[in-house]
């Protein structure tokens, strides 16, 4: 067993997971788990199969229980991504735990998770495009959230490898 291999398992382990279920665990997270966190949840969970558990949440509360934006479900579609079992949730240290990895959609998502990390969480902490934000379709344009459907799908590689 390689040492990456086996620092798997043993993180695993530790999440209460057993040997041999080393599948990697990345929440996405944006302020109200409605537009780009849904999005992105589900580009990764349908690239990586059943390498990778996914989830999404959001900073706030306001979506939580409700579908994604039409406009981004509308969207997603277009590229063959379905949102429309999506149900928002609000980010919880639970949910944090749960992660390996937790992918803030902007820099403001990325403080306010900060806020709410612990030393165990916070080294789990990034943005999702590494040195800059996901920008926001929220309110604007159907081509607006087309963009952002581009810009998720194709960064969501470098998150499974």
């Amino acid at each position: 067993m390689t040492s990456s291999m086996s620092a798997r398992v043993a993180a695993a382990a530790a999440q209460g997971r057993p040997e041999g279920e080393g599948s990697r665990r990345i929440l996405t997270v944006c302020l109200g788990n409605y537009c780009r966190s849904p999005l992105a949840a589900e580009v990764l969970a349908r690239l990586a199969g059943a390498a990778v558990e996914v989830q999404s949440a959001g900073i706030r509360d306001k979506w939580a229980g409700k579908p994604a934006h039409p406009m981004m479900i509308a969207a997603a579609a277009e590229r063959g991504f379905d949102l429309t079992d999506h149900r928002g949730q609000q980010v919880t240290p639970e949910l944090m735990e749960w992660a390996d990895v937790i992918l803030a959609m902007d820099g403001s998502n990325l403080r306010a998770l900060l806020d709410l990390a612990d030393e165990g969480t916070a080294p789990k902490l990034a943005l999702y495009l590494g040195d800059r934000d996901v920008p926001d379709p929220f309110g604007h344009s159907q081509d607006v959230f087309a963009a952002c459907v581009e810009v998720i799908a194709g960064h969501a590689p470098r998150h499974l490898t």
